[in-house]
């Protein structure tokens, strides 16, 4: 019995591809080689990660414990509220990372002398002694995390972050001018949220 002839493709022919569905063609996404929040949401989780298990392995401290160690070394006395302020996290966070600081006797808590309404951390001299011995392997992490920069892009680099730093202000309200403009009914959803909760 004859087979049935089956047809070759010549080695010239140029190569046919299957049409990708067209929801697939115009759905956008993030270039995730050019996206820079992506590239300093992932830098700055790595380094974190990686420091917190380095100084809890040896110091059985978090890297949350070592921010605040930073502000009392260079500020000697902060607030839960300042301190939140500056480095970004919530209060709430900051509040419970100092009284786990002052349970292992880094930090005292007592009313500022100015303000007798507000509550100040201040650095005790094992506070000191734990945020001299972090500082070390800190800068170790930041010489090498720098090493593939010369000494003119590091200075380019901190100039760029700072400025960027400074401007997470106009950030958020170029984002609630948007959400606004596209997505009226969101802050609608917000005051009845809010008229609820004042309610309960």
């Amino acid at each position: 019995m004859k087979r049935d002839a089956v047809a070759v493709p010549s080695p010239t022919a140029a190569p046919t591809h299957r049409a990708r569905p067209k929801a697939e063609v115009e759905h956008p996404v993030v270039d995730l080689e050019r996206y820079v929040p992506a590239f300093l949401t992932w830098i700055a989780n790595k380094l974190s990660r990686g420091a917190s298990q380095h100084y809890l392995s040896v110091f059985n401290v978090g890297i949350e414990t070592w921010r605040l160690l930073v502000l009392l070394a260079i500020e000697q006395s902060i607030s839960a509220q300042r301190a939140s302020q500056i480095i970004g996290m919530d209060k709430a966070s900051t509040s419970r990372c100092f009284k786990t600081m002052q349970a292992k006797g880094l930090i005292t808590i007592g009313l500022d002398a100015a303000d007798g309404r507000l509550r100040m951390a201040t650095l005790t001299e094992k506070g000191r002694e734990l945020h001299d011995q972090i500082l070390a392997i800190a800068l170790e992490r930041e010489r090498a995390f720098l090493s593939v920069l010369s000494d003119t892009e590091r200075k380019t680099l901190i100039g760029l972050l700072r400025r960027l730093h400074e401007n997470l202000p106009a950030v958020e309200i170029a984002t609630q001018h948007y959400v606004a403009k596209r997505f009226p009914g969101a802050r609608r959803r917000r005051r009845v949220e809010a008229e609820g909760d004042s309610n309960e």
